[in-house]
């Protein structure tokens, strides 16, 4: 079992440490939050891009499990095919050389290629209670038994879209818990710390790191952020994007981004190719 012993608050760094030494505090507490990743410009743009699909959305979840529904949250809105709805999110935010940096030095010495799991806006609205707690690898099962000792399967870049407070809801995170040897325990609320952030800071975290949506206490503050993660090329991803993203769009991206988008075939290491057409790439096959 893991301790009850009340944990450190989070790291932050500013955004101009090296990414070796961000990547030393994740592997060491689980997650960071950067400084800064995205600055106030970036932000009034991706919101402006993004407002009128949240407008259109509403807040809950249709699910059929009612334990997906309460995960998802009542009065929570989560907004999806974001490569799609805005250009600073598949331009700007994809390109972000810390993302590559990150995944880079992840995924690609015991891995190979990576490519994005999902994206999506996560609005908790006011009178929310707390998400269930969780760790993101729990989506491929055969990593919850192989516990901290198995490879990393995701990355998350968790960016405030507004400030983060304990109050707002603000991602709670128990550090250290990727180290924990039972990865069936997810701990409880009290060892929980919360992720407080400026709008435009970052939450990196690895998919072993128990965490959750805090609870909104607010009576009329809705705590906005943007997710995204990325998983080896050999796992398959929460959302299908070549069956999202219209070919128009996809040409116009770089190689690097249509690969994690799913436009070109995937090279785990060891393996001569997946996803592929006739063994061939398959940004050949659509002409990219």
């Amino acid at each position: 079992m893991a301790t009850q012993k009340k944990a450190q608050a989070l790291t932050s760094v500013a955004n101009d440490t090296p990414t070796e030494e961000i990547l030393k505090i994740v592997t060491r507490d689980g997650g960071v939050i950067v400084k800064s990743f995205l600055t106030q410009e970036q932000i009034a743009r991706f919101n402006t891009d993004i407002e009128p699909p949240m407008q259109a959305l509403r807040p809950g979840s249709t699910h059929e499990n009612e334990i997906v529904a309460a995960f998802h949250g009542s009065n929570t809105k989560r907004l999806t095919n974001l490569v799609t709805h805005s250009a600073t999110f598949r331009n700007e935010i994809l390109e972000h050389p810390l993302v590559h940096e990150v995944c880079d030095l992840t995924f690609l010495p015991e891995s190979g290629t990576y490519w994005m799991t999902t994206a999506q806006v996560i609005e908790i609205g006011p009178d929310s209670q707390a998400q269930m707690l969780h760790r993101d690898l729990e989506n491929w099962f055969p990593f919850i038994g192989m516990g901290p000792s198995g490879p990393e399967v995701t990355i998350n870049f968790l960016i405030a879209l507004t400030d983060f407070t304990e109050e707002n809801g603000a991602t709670r995170v128990i550090p250290g818990s990727n180290h924990w040897s039972d990865f069936e325990d997810r701990g409880t609320p009290d060892q929980t710390v919360p992720a407080i952030m400026n709008a435009g800071d970052v939450l990196l975290f690895s998919g072993k790191t128990v965490h959750g949506g805090g609870a909104n206490r607010t009576g009329d503050e809705y705590r906005r952020a943007v997710a995204f993660a990325l998983n080896p090329g050999f796992l398959t991803g929460e959302e299908a994007y070549p069956f999202l993203v219209d070919m128009e769009i996809a040409r116009t991206l770089s190689p690097r981004v249509q690969r994690i988008l799913g436009f070109r075939s995937q090279y785990p290491t060891g393996s001569p190719g997946l996803w592929q057409v006739d063994y061939a790439d398959l940004g050949d096959y659509l002409n990219l």
